[in-house]
């Protein structure tokens, strides 16, 4: 019996974006990362080439997030130094890019400046050679003034920017043409917001080729069902010929996950549920491979012991 041929033919490719720029390219990254391509859904490698493998972004915060004290241990003593936190994430923990979010200039929190949020950013660029993704303080009045400062000082860094939404995109679009940065659009578990955002960028003069799509992720257990599906059709609508949805996918799993009582309670808590301590990076990791199958390029995680089984999954 002749097995029947049921590969498919997709209309077009996502789009890839590469973030960092060499020495030569006017940045100072010793590396830079390239996500998206793909020409197939994921694993579908009969179907044609998916030609760059998905990436993981170490998490860094500028200051010490609410995490559980295993948690701390594990990253170890610089929890308390970004730029040393960053090292060690590339260092140590293999990440391909760092992610810093400036969780201290929230009004709320540590109310730093963005001036001094920006002295953060040349601090941590002159501490790693991979590429940056940068995030304000969730503040967004306050990120207006701290997202302009932080591009203003990795100017031709070629950084990752996060994020433009329905309310600030004409500002984040302006920031990162001016300072020749990628830009993360990001919807709230909506496709169609997704899909708007997108537009608005595009109708703002931003090329959608250095734009990465972000649906705000849901961590395992809490929609994370949800937001699978919509990655899931986003991608398959790219790959059928919509060029507004033909992009790279990114999520950001640490700031999901660490929030949940599955992840950070102990037995005392959840009896029966085993030990917290390898449970917590257990469900890290198993939220990050299940995102894999729908589609994401980008990983954005904070357990070392879960990058590193994340990483062997993708190898």
């Amino acid at each position: 019996m002749k097995i029947p041929d049921v590969g498919t033919t997709c209309k077009m490719n996502i789009s890839t974006v590469t973030i960092g720029a060499l020495k030569e390219e006017g940045g100072t990254r010793g590396r830079k990362v390239t996500i998206g391509g793909e020409c197939t859904l994921p694993h579908l490698t009969f179907d044609g080439d998916n030609p760059h493998k998905p990436v993981i972004a170490g998490y860094v915060s500028d200051i010490v997030p609410d995490w559980p004290d295993f948690l701390q241990k594990a990253i170890g003593k610089e929890i308390h130094s970004p730029d040393e936190w960053a090292q060690k994430c590339v260092e140590d923990f293999k990440v391909d890019l760092i992610s810093i979010k400036l969780l201290g200039g929230s009004s709320e929190r540590a109310n730093r400046s963005p001036e001094d949020c920006a002295k953060l950013i040349e601090t941590l660029l002159k501490a790693v050679e991979v590429p940056l993704i940068i995030w304000g303080s969730g503040d967004m009045e306050k990120d207006r003034l701290i997202l302009q400062e932080c591009s203003q000082a990795a100017r031709g860094e070629n950084c990752l920017l996060g994020s433009a939404t329905e309310s600030n995109y004409m500002t984040m679009a302006a920031i990162c043409k001016a300072d020749k940065h990628k830009l993360i659009s990001e919807a709230p578990v909506d496709i169609n917001i997704g899909k708007q955002v997108n537009i608005l960028l595009e109708d703002a003069g931003f090329n959608l080729d250095d734009v990465v799509m972000f649906q705000t992720t849901a961590a395992l257990g809490y929609g994370f069902d949800y937001v699978y599906t919509i990655m899931e059709r986003a991608r398959i609508a790219g790959l059928q010929g919509d060029k507004l949805m033909a992009r790279p996918q990114l999520c950001d799993i640490g700031e999901e996950v660490w929030r949940t009582k599955e992840a950070t309670m102990g037995e005392d808590i959840l009896p029966r549920w085993g030990d917290v301590k390898k449970r917590g990076p257990m469900w890290e990791a198993v939220c990050a491979q299940g995102y894999l199958q729908a589609g994401a390029d980008l990983l954005i995680m904070a357990h070392p012991e879960a990058i590193r089984t994340v990483r062997k999954f993708i190898a």
